[in-house]
């Protein structure tokens, strides 16, 4: 890509993990959904040339990869979870940057609400970070 271009997306929205996460000891211990947005940046020209899946991001692998971080290892905070889930998208070395939204719709909130969620952008520059 050059200069002022937008870059490709390729976006993966609306998968929904029972996980562990939270601060409280009835969130590790009961569980709630989870739900994952992320949208990496990704240079798609590639794969549209030759229409083969190894030219591009397989977004079924990626959704297995992200699925197992949400129902692995607990976190306290949606943050820690959303850096976790940055890092394996960034994992393919194609993929420039990536956002991820990470949104907790039971989070233990005595007021009616739609929804929380953090929402993180990383590129690949700060993989390490």
């Amino acid at each position: 890509m050059t200069g002022r271009e937008e870059p490709d997306r390729i976006c993966l929205s609306g998968l929904r993990v029972r996980g562990r996460h939270g601060v409280f000891d009835f969130e590790r211990a009961d569980g709630q959904d989870f739900v994952v947005d992320v949208e990496l940046e990704f240079d798609t020209r590639a794969a549209a040339a030759s229409d083969q899946l190894s030219d591009t991001v397989h977004y079924g692998e990626l959704a297995e990869a992200l699925a197992a971080v949400i129902a692995g290892e607990p976190v306290n905070l949606l943050e820690t979870l959303a850096g976790r889930l940055c890092r394996v998208c960034l994992a393919d070395a194609r993929v420039q940057a990536a956002t991820v939204t990470v949104h907790k719709p039971q989070a233990p909130i005595a007021l009616s609400f739609g929804d929380v969620a953090v929402t993180i952008r990383r590129e690949r520059a700060e993989v390490g970070r």
